[in-house]
């Protein structure tokens, strides 16, 4: 049971029964209540970079599939040996994804 139930609970006042006032209980579970979001947010944004990459993951499988894996999807040159031992997913040649990154 948290302090603050804790202490509700009790037939005595919360600032008698838990030591200290309400308003730092009040204070703290509004700290905690932001940590919690901010936990959150870096759960989502790890979950959403996570299927990012399962994405494009699946997508090389299908340019395996397909026959075209390792041709770039833009210009259809060949994605360099070393840009794909670094990132197998890469669906891009160095050139292509730079241009593709400056116009975000």
């Amino acid at each position: 049971m948290c302090a603050w139930r804790a202490c509700s609970a009790s037939s005595t006042a919360p600032s008698e029964s838990c030591g200290g006032d309400p308003a730092a209980l009040r204070d703290r579970s509004a700290a905690d209540a932001g940590s919690d979001l901010v936990d959150a947010d870096r759960n989502q944004a790890m979950l959403e970079v996570a299927t990012r990459h399962r994405r494009s993951v699946l997508e090389a499988l299908r340019r395996i599939d397909d026959g075209c894996y390792g041709l770039c999807v833009d210009c259809g040159r060949p994605v360099p040996e070393g840009r794909l031992e670094a990132r197998p997913e890469a669906s891009r040649c160095v050139q292509c994804q730079s241009r593709r990154e400056r116009r975000r």
